[in-house]
């Protein structure tokens, strides 16, 4: 079993807290070659009528897939800081194992996730913004204007701040536009109350390719193109 990291954005993030998405893809950086009437890529080929290739243990594909295989899992990396749980007058905190920053003996960090929510309250402490929580009222800690209240972005994201783990439990390899309604929803995606009255109705039924559309445009993913894309298929691993 290996541990691998992968990006999600916030919305993303709430979608599996909360259960609605147990699938992601990823374009492939290599895409296959339609050459002698079959698409070919890492060793592997299929016919032209073949939109949805599994990748089984030993087949050349799954040694080829930056997402790992059937059993492996994935730390997720997302948008994140560290802010100071109370405030104290004079020295940096630290967190522990992070060499270099000095700091009083038992006082770490907490950390914070852009998918929670907005950002705290930044408070001022003899003239220097803090970023805590719970300023402590003794050391004159005020609200400040302006201050620090960026995020880090999720690529710079170590494994010990990430808090959610997921186990790969199918991978398989697919044109994008190949995507079903109900992999749309495995996607992370609902239908407006409004429309989800049936599963027949015109308004239903196209609200899925065009919101999946309009996800994927959004992180500038290409739908037009139509890509062979990695579908990794995951349940997460609770504490």
């Amino acid at each position: 079993m290996k541990e691998r990291p992968i990006l999600f954005n916030g919305a993303m993030v709430r979608a599996i807290l909360e259960g609605r998405k147990t699938v992601t893809r990823r374009v492939m950086k290599v895409q296959p070659v339609f050459r002698d009437r079959l698409w070919q890529v890492y060793g592997a080929g299929w016919g032209s009528s073949v939109h949805s290739v599994p990748v089984v243990p030993g087949h050349s594909l799954a040694a080829r897939c930056p997402y790992g295989q059937v059993g492996d899992r994935l730390w997720v990396r997302e948008s994140w800081q560290d802010v100071h749980p109370v405030q104290v007058a004079k020295g940096r905190y630290a967190q522990p194992g992070r060499a270099g920053i000095p700091g009083p003996p038992g006082v770490t960090y907490q950390t914070i996730y852009r998918a929670d929510g907005p950002y705290p309250v930044v408070y001022h402490c003899h003239g220097h913004p803090y970023r805590c929580l719970q300023p402590d009222p003794a050391h004159l800690a005020t609200p400040a204007e302006g201050g620090y209240t960026g995020w880090t972005p999720s690529i710079h994201m170590p494994r010990w701040a990430s808090r959610i783990l997921l186990e790969v439990t199918a991978v398989r390899v697919e044109r994008l536009q190949a995507i079903s309604r109900a992999d749309i929803r495995a996607e992370g995606l609902v239908c407006p109350p409004e429309l989800a009255s049936d599963d027949v109705s015109p308004n239903y039924r196209d609200w899925y390719p065009a919101a999946f559309r309009a996800l994927w445009e959004s992180t500038g993913g290409d739908w037009a193109g139509n890509p062979w894309v990695w579908v990794v298929e995951f349940r997460r691993v609770m504490p």
